[in-house]
């Protein structure tokens, strides 16, 4: 699982990292909030453990303006403050959990742990963009009340890109966070992406599935 920290002090975003790399999970670092949405916004992450006090955007700015974009990956946010008003502010605006500084590293994995467990939970539910519905439990979709029958590989796709509408999966994010794939053959995500397209989109007035030229590809709903 991927994980994006976003912590402007160096000697706590290296101890954040080696904790979590050493725990099993692929850490990417951001030292502040515009490259932090940058990278939550282009890459799939699982997870965001998101400090308060950063250069540019704060970490309420970027919780907030993630949600605004539809991106609904978890959040656990760190800050040196613990007043009440401030974790109620944090949570408002769209953060799961919240940890102050300093914090027991233990405690932040037990946290880490939680927060991934509620969202494989929460994704038993039925995800939906605009005519299309994708079941997470039975691993069924269908689209205007019609079922597509997918292979195995060509629903996680589709449910990735429905995870993270509005969000590009470029071609490596796709091999290696959605299907855990080192496959090196570069057209193997657009030949699966033209099959799901075929069958997701063939026949529909709106095209949910958009290819960004020399990015990767994206699912939109109708605006």
């Amino acid at each position: 699982m991927r994980i994006l920290v976003v912590e402007d002090e160096a000697a706590i975003s290296r101890m954040l990292r080696d904790a979590l790399e050493d725990t099993g999970y692929s850490v990417v670092t951001a030292e502040d909030g515009d490259t932090a949405v940058t990278l939550a916004t282009s890459e799939m992450f699982h997870l965001i453990i998101l400090d308060l006090m950063l250069p540019g955007k704060d970490g309420w700015q970027v919780c907030e303006e993630l949600r605004l974009q539809r991106v609904n990956i978890p959040i656990l946010m760190l800050t040196a403050r613990d007043a009440v008003g401030d974790r109620v502010k944090g949570l408002d605006l769209g953060a799961d959990d919240y940890l102050p500084k300093p914090f027991d590293i233990n405690e932040l994995l037990a946290r880490v742990r939680a927060l991934l467990r509620r969202d494989k939970m929460h994704k038993t539910r039925l995800i939906t963009v605009d005519d299309l519905e994708i079941d997470c439990d039975q691993r069924r979709v269908r689209r205007a009340g019609k079922e597509i029958f997918l292979s195995p590989r060509e629903y996680t796709l589709v449910e990735a890109l429905a995870s993270h509408e509005g969000t590009i999966l470029s071609r490596e994010t796709i091999l290696e966070s959605v299907w855990n794939c080192s496959d090196t053959f570069s057209n193997t995500v657009n030949v699966y992406v033209g099959m799901l397209r075929k069958k997701v989109d063939t026949g529909h007035a709106h095209r949910l599935i958009h290819t960004v030229h020399g990015a990767g590809y994206m699912m939109l709903r109708r605006q």
